[in-house]
């Protein structure tokens, strides 16, 4: 069942894709490959499980070398016929594309799917946030999203098919007080995914953002975020559900995903709430209680 859907959304994909001759040979020898950044835990994980039933190739990008292998340990156990590889790198450096690229080539794969789900958290006053810790913020949220979906997307289009699958966040939707850059970097993804998803709309390309509530991962205690109201408040979903909806989501075309009941009824309900009663109502529920943080404390933490 779940197979004719998608060959249906497929076909609906694809109705305008003119696949280009010299697009297609060059990757005729090659492994098509899911490329998952921060997918040594969590939803990027969770992601790659999913993608392993369904594809050739995965590849893990991080930085943490030794969660990697782990990482790869584990899919390799549960999906024996999928090849997987890992790459240790840091997608916030202007350079990692050229890198990306580079290994790659190496190891005769290309992009087939890019999952963007890599991402930084900060919690506590905007204005003491460290600017070293709020550059890293941006130039993973925001920055290194932009650059590996505009490095990638070109030659999908070119050969009428691949696939983006961006994970962003219910907070996408509304300015998030004392999460206030980690907020404003979701939406970013949200925003620009829904505008690449019209332009390429019919070529082929599979153009998605993932809006998950709150997810049981290390995530939050990482960010310093355990103390506020919504992590005792909002159940929190397992990453692997959260994969599992999202990748049937995806395979069924869906441009905007929200895994779980929570999710589906929240995002029209924030579509079209006014933010002067919605903000006050996600500052309460961010507040941790904590006094304001001096500007050279840092309290943010990489998800990588």
């Amino acid at each position: 069942m779940m197979d004719g859907l998608e060959s249906l959304a497929t076909r609906w994909i694809g109705r305008w894709a003119e696949p280009r001759f010299d697009a297609v040979e060059a990757t005729r020898d090659l492994t098509p490959a899911v490329v998952v950044t921060g997918g040594s835990s969590g939803i990027g994980l969770a992601l790659a499980h999913q993608f392993a039933r369904h594809s050739q190739a995965i590849v893990l990008i991080a930085r943490t070398p030794s969660r990697l292998e782990a990482a790869v340990l584990e899919i390799g156990q549960r999906h024996p016929n999928v090849r997987v590889e890992q790459l240790s790198l840091d997608i916030s450096s202007p350079e990692a594309i050229d890198a990306l690229s580079s290994w790659l080539a190496e190891r005769r794969l290309y992009c087939d799917v890019l999952v963007n789900n890599a991402a930084i958290g900060h919690s506590g006053p905007f204005s003491a946030a460290p600017t070293a810790r709020l550059e890293a913020l941006i130039a993973t949220n925001v920055a290194a999203v932009a650059r590996l979906t505009r490095a990638v997307l070109p030659a999908m289009i070119a050969r009428g098919r691949g696939g983006i699958l961006t994970i962003s966040s219910l907070g996408a939707l509304i300015p998030g007080p004392h999460q206030a850059a980690y907020y404003a970097s979701k939406a970013f993804a949200l925003s620009l995914t829904e505008a690449i998803a019209s332009e390429a709309a019919g070529r082929g390309v599979r153009i998605a953002v993932v809006l998950p509530g709150p997810v049981e991962t290390r995530f939050h205690a990482r960010m310093d975020a355990e103390g506020s109201l919504y992590r005792h408040l909002l159940a929190a979903a397992t990453p692997e559900r959260v994969a599992a909806l999202s990748v049937r989501s995806y395979r069924l075309g869906r441009r905007v995903i929200a895994p779980g009941f929570v999710p589906t009824v929240a995002v029209p309900f924030l579509r079209i709430l006014p933010h002067a009663v919605s903000v006050p109502i996600v500052n309460w529920l961010l507040d941790t209680g904590r006094p304001a943080l001096r500007s050279d404390e840092d309290k943010s933490s990489p998800q990588l």
